[in-house]
């Protein structure tokens, strides 16, 4: 089927911030069934924080993620499974295991300003026959011209699709735009684009990213993901049907799964709430938001102060050891005054 948008469901990999990394087998079974009934095309799975995330820095999963990419792949007829891999968290090894366990895509992230940590990585995914994608992590956090710079890097390693990942929650709809044209202008390669909701934004700055050219989006069942979760999966299908576009999602279907099989395993309801909205406004990487609830309570401070402290740090994704040094010191501060 000929589509004009590629819609990627992170709700396996994203939501699994979410859930603290706890999907079983069965659970990623029953969401991927779904995925494929529904026409989804890539799906990803694995530790929030992609391949080899499972550890004490980010949370253990549950269940090896191998095992879930196996399980998920398992039960697809045509969907097919992807994995993300973070270069310093997860190896090439990895990568490998995950081909063997049955992943068709691997999306290789970095911080918006170091692509150049990945060229391995996407050498190795394009020899692996994977489809192999360049994803900028914290997009807020540079201009148009330095991401067009780090996405001919990405482009010039291999990548067949470039993303401008906005993993804050911070862009607003005219800052996708310059971004996502910008890359459209400059690269060959085929542009994605990655929401979360904490600005309570994805579904605009989705449809404000592929009116620039962008043909890759992301979505989340339900919204699951870290921070306020992302672009919904199910909404952006009946968007972008309304809109004209072809995305071989079904609605009714995509709609099922997100409300008979998702919801079901959700422990609350994906909304914006004080300190994701927090995170959004001072453009703090999505996925700290359980860690800083923890450290708010250990420390007897406010999560918002904590995140507000992130960022002024410009703290990014690896730095969840911050997290418990700004709420000491903030607890300090408290006895002192």
């Amino acid at each position: 089927m000929k589509r004009d948008l590629h819609i990627v469901d992170v709700t396996l990999r994203d939501g699994s911030h979410a859930v603290r990394h706890s999907f079983t087998e069965q659970q990623v079974r029953d969401v991927a069934k779904g995925l494929d009934q529904a026409g989804i095309e890539y799906f990803e799975v694995s530790h929030g924080d992609g391949l080899g995330g499972s550890s004490l820095q980010y949370g253990f999963s549950a269940v090896n993620e191998l095992k879930l990419i196996e399980a998920a792949s398992d039960v697809c007829s045509q969907a097919k499974a992807a994995v993300l891999l973070v270069p310093g968290i997860g190896t090439k090894d990895d990568l490998e295991d995950a081909v063997k366990a049955g992943a068709k895509m691997v999306r290789v992230a970095t911080h918006v300003t170091e692509a150049d940590v990945a060229k391995q990585h996407i050498e190795l995914g394009r020899n692996l026959g994977l489809k192999t994608v360049g994803f900028l992590m914290m997009a807020h956090m540079a201009p148009p011209e330095k991401i067009v710079e780090q996405a001919k890097l990405f482009e010039s390693y291999g990548a067949e699709i470039v993303y401008v990942t906005d993993s804050a929650g911070a862009l607003l709809p005219h800052e996708v735009t310059e971004r996502v044209s910008a890359l459209k202008e400059n690269l060959s390669c085929e542009i994605g684009f990655h929401a979360h909701n904490n600005l309570s934004l994805a579904t605009a700055n989705t449809m404000a990213a592929v009116e620039a050219g962008a043909t890759y989006i992301d979505g989340s069942l339900r919204c699951l993901g870290a921070g306020s979760g992302n672009a919904q999966t199910e909404v952006l299908t009946a968007v972008f049907d309304r809109l004209g576009y072809k995305t071989g999602v079904d609605l009714y279907p995509i709609m099922d799964v997100a409300n008979d099989v998702v919801a079901k395993l959700m422990p609350r309801p994906q909304e914006v709430t004080k300190a994701s909205l927090i995170m959004g406004y001072s453009g703090v990487y999505s996925s700290f938001l359980l860690f800083a609830q923890e450290a708010a309570k250990k420390f007897n401070v406010d999560e918002r102060d904590i995140l507000v402290e992130l960022g002024k740090m410009q703290a990014v994704g690896g730095q969840e050891d911050l997290i418990t040094e700004v709420a000491r010191e903030l607890a300090n501060q408290q006895l002192t005054v």
